[in-house]
């Protein structure tokens, strides 16, 4: 429309859902080294210097409605961690990790990446930039 502003949007948070909320949060607390801080028994925030990682009960889905997000069922969406030395977190993580998909590879795009399944089958991957454009990218 002519004459009108846009306005920007600022990602706040993903949120995962799971019918084991302790268990996640434990493993996520475990990955980042964040404390999670917690609602209630149902919900935890795992907060990080640029957005959070929210997990949330799948008793809490109603409220939402009623079938319109299942635990455990993602197959696109890839949560991801910025890190300082990916190489240096998969030594800290490997006796912890039950589903490695690839370890420390780098890709064509110029990031060093780590991936893994979280407990409920969820990507999660770890990368630190190595290429010039990568870094400046990311401003590290």
């Amino acid at each position: 429309m002519a004459g009108s502003s846009v306005r920007v949007m600022k990602l706040l948070s993903i949120r995962i859902i799971t019918s084991d909320v302790k268990r996640l949060v434990s493993f996520y607390e475990m990955v980042t080294g964040a404390e999670a801080v917690w609602g209630n028994e149902l919900f935890a925030e795992i907060p990080t210097s640029v957005g959070t990682l929210a997990i949330g009960s799948d008793k809490t889905v109603p409220l939402f409605g009623v079938g319109s997000a299942e635990p455990a069922a993602n197959r696109s969406a890839i949560v991801e961690f910025i890190v300082d030395d990916v190489d240096t977190e998969y030594d800290r993580l490997r006796g912890q990790l039950d589903a490695v998909v690839t370890e420390p590879t780098t890709m064509p795009w110029g990031n060093r990446a780590l991936l893994f399944r979280d407990p409920d089958g969820n990507l999660v991957n770890l990368f630190t930039p190595v290429t010039d454009e990568a870094r400046s990218k990311f401003g590290v």
